[in-house]
């Protein structure tokens, strides 16, 4: 199993790329993409062909897209709310290669705090989501006895975002959902082709 944070998509892209063949041979194999509840991009966006800016001026890509207008809540981290998810892991989400899971930004917080201190090491917030879904499988994995290999990607330090876990630890950080029609406005901005 490999898990990763997903926000355009090459982080991910290199913890779980080096998989893929391993895992169209059959071998059984999950790759898990964790996205924010706030940008549910893979778990609630459009396969579809959108803009990859608001400005309309790129070409039109292929994605699993919220809406090329689409503005997210404030959340945590900044990285993690852009409206498209990269061709190449949209194309493997949309093949069911790849799952892809949408967290809630105080849970994610909780596991980075408990994994901080554990390892002695403050996890950046996004690289957070992927701890989140690791510590949750690995749970499942002792109430059920079953031994799994889990490798998550920890790419980056919350040195620079100690203020979003200033607001984490002041209660300051609100859960932001979609509902299903939040979400066809948002996906009323796909141009029609």
């Amino acid at each position: 199993m490999a898990i990763g944070c997903v926000e355009g998509g090459s982080s991910f892209g290199g913890v779980a790329f080096p998989f893929v063949k391993d895992k169209i041979d059959g071998k059984d194999l999950r790759l898990i993409a964790v996205e924010p509840e706030a940008c549910p991009t893979l778990t609630q966006g459009l396969y579809a062909y959108d803009f990859g800016d608001t400005a309309e001026l790129t070409l039109l890509v292929k994605m699993f897209t919220l809406g090329h207008t689409f503005v997210p809540p404030r959340i945590h981290a900044g990285g993690l709310r852009y409206h498209g998810m990269a061709p190449l892991i949209s194309q493997l989400h949309h093949d069911g290669i790849i799952e892809a899971q949408a967290v809630h930004q105080n849970t994610v917080f909780a596991s980075a705090v408990q994994f901080a201190q554990t390892e002695a090491i403050i996890p950046a917030p996004e690289p957070s989501q992927a701890i989140h879904v690791s510590i949750q499988e690995a749970l499942k994995c002792k109430e059920s006895g079953e031994a799994k290999d889990i490798l998550f990607l920890l790419c980056g330090h919350g040195h620079f975002d100690m203020s979003a876990y200033d607001e984490y630890f002041a209660g300051n950080l609100v859960d932001q959902s979609f509902t299903g029609a939040d979400i066809e406005k948002m996906l009323a901005s796909i141009p029609a082709l």
